[in-house]
């Protein structure tokens, strides 16, 4: 596939699988800024993944990922473990806090949250996201399973019991990826 056609793909798959999860930010922030402001929080949100599209189809044009998946999906599977994952969630898990320390009403202001919040969200997915191009060459069930764990994460109740799954799973799977 060529870089049009994978951007294309990608910006579609990163809106299917992240903005639902950033929508509880979107709603919050629209009540209390402009739909076009809120559209401007949205766009920097999405440029974010759009920028991280840019290097996944670099990345993907590069790695053979019958050599790397069990490699990217331990790699995955361990840094749901760490304090990083945990911290940078707990971000992404709070937008009434990350609102209230940061509030910016204007377009060019709710922009700028956007891409900020999508920086936080990329530090708590990217390796989830390494796993959907390098191990799943995103694939549409993998892109599902995967927005299935990270709706899991950042919006349902026991955060840490969905990482510890996750990471039990990514972890399997790099096990029966590098046996086989």
């Amino acid at each position: 596939m060529g870089a049009p056609a994978f951007l294309a793909a990608w910006l579609v798959m990163m809106a299917a699988m992240m903005l639902p999860s950033a929508l509880p930010l979107v709603v919050l922030y629209r009540r209390g800024a402009s739909s076009v402001a809120t559209a401007a929080l949205a766009a920097g949100y999405v440029a974010v993944w759009g920028a991280v599209g840019v290097a996944a189809y670099g990345a993907d044009r590069a790695i053979d990922g019958s050599y790397a998946s069990g490699g990217v999906l331990a790699l995955a599977g361990l840094y749901e473990l760490t304090p990083a994952k945990a911290r940078f969630l707990r971000v992404c898990r709070s937008p009434l806090n990350f609102l209230m320390t940061r509030w910016r009403s204007t377009a060019a202001g709710g922009f700028r949250l956007g891409a900020e919040h999508g920086l936080y969200c990329l530090g708590c997915c990217w390796a989830l996201m390494a796993v959907l191009v390098v191990a799943a060459t995103m694939g549409l069930a993998w892109a599902a399973v995967i927005a299935l764990a990270v709706f899991a994460e950042k919006v349902l109740p026991a955060e840490r019991f969905w990482r510890f799954t996750t990471a039990a799973a990514l972890l399997a799977l790099a096990a029966a990826s590098l046996a086989a």
